[in-house]
């Protein structure tokens, strides 16, 4: 078992390590850039990074050299790693129920509405500072430009995205002419404008939008991160066994009832070495 579990995090850990490096490079690379929405990723990014390096760094040098304090920190920051983890997703579950917007009739995209999204969402875009960032993105990411040739068959025939959906168009059921009094309509039919940098970027439609994508996004990285937990409690076991390994390279003796406390080792001491040497063997 000792080569195996220690072979088995070193090699886990190396990789890990590896990876680490372009997630910094990538972070500060970030750093440089004038948008928004990608400066915004700079600190989760090396944040998540330099944890990613230091803990399998630690994990490394403890399964490769045996060294047992280094996998103690290593086993601590896994356990703490996968209860934030766990905690992430629930509530990523939680808060992203809801929503996925309503079919317009004859059109093969769907419009969203604030109402149909869970309250911390709301309360989110509802910040002031959010909601800037959040708008420069959209305007920066050129989605309206993308659809501004648009002909009324390519509406009726074509789909849209959710920022399109509720940030480039006024809502379907707005009526608008002229000479005319129009009757009572939601508000968002009187924030839109055809100013290319207006649009309907203030309307509740386009938050909604905005709200739809992450939650998708969102959902996305919970189903990601249940999978990433079982991945990370199998390596945590692996690492127990490593550090049990570890222990043991100090005395050649395992812990517990049979450590020797006296000049007689106890009846079952040869035995269970002797059981010990041939289970390592096989692995």
């Amino acid at each position: 078992m000792y080569r195996f579990s220690n072979t088995a995090v070193g090699y886990l850990n190396l990789l890990t390590l590896l990876a680490s490096i372009p997630i910094i490079g990538g972070a500060l690379w970030l750093a440089r850039s004038s948008a928004t929405c990608e400066s915004a990723l700079q600190m989760p990014l090396l944040f998540i990074g330099f944890i990613i390096l230091l803990v399998s760094l630690a994990g490394f040098i403890g399964a490769c050299f045996n060294v047992a304090w280094a996998l103690w920190l290593y086993l601590f920051a896994m356990f703490l790693l996968i209860a934030a983890l766990l905690c992430l997703t629930a509530f990523g579950f939680a808060v992203t129920g809801g929503g996925g917007g309503t079919q317009v009739p004859g059109r093969v995209y769907r419009e969203f509405h604030l109402a149909d999204y869970s309250a911390w969402l709301r309360a989110r875009v509802a910040e002031a500072k959010y909601w800037r960032a959040a708008s420069s993105c959209i305007v920066g990411s050129r989605a309206c430009a993308n659809i501004a040739g648009w002909t009324p068959l390519d509406y009726m025939q074509r789909d849209l995205t959710p920022i399109q959906s509720g940030c480039c168009k006024p809502p379907t059921s707005c009526t608008y002419g002229t000479g005319m009094m129009m009757a009572a309509q939601e508000e968002d039919c009187y924030r839109w404008s055809n100013a290319p940098d207006v649009l309907c970027y203030g309307c509740d439609s386009c938050k909604a939008g905005v709200l739809e994508q992450v939650r998708r996004d969102w959902h996305k990285l919970s189903v990601l991160n249940v999978v990433l937990v079982i991945f990370l409690i199998a390596v945590y076991a692996l690492g127990c066994c490593a550090f049990r390994n570890a222990r043991r390279s100090i005395s050649d003796h395992p812990y517990g009832e049979n450590q020797m406390s006296k000049i007689r080792p106890r009846w079952d001491h040869y035995w269970g070495r002797w059981w010990r040497d041939r289970r390592d063997q096989l692995w």
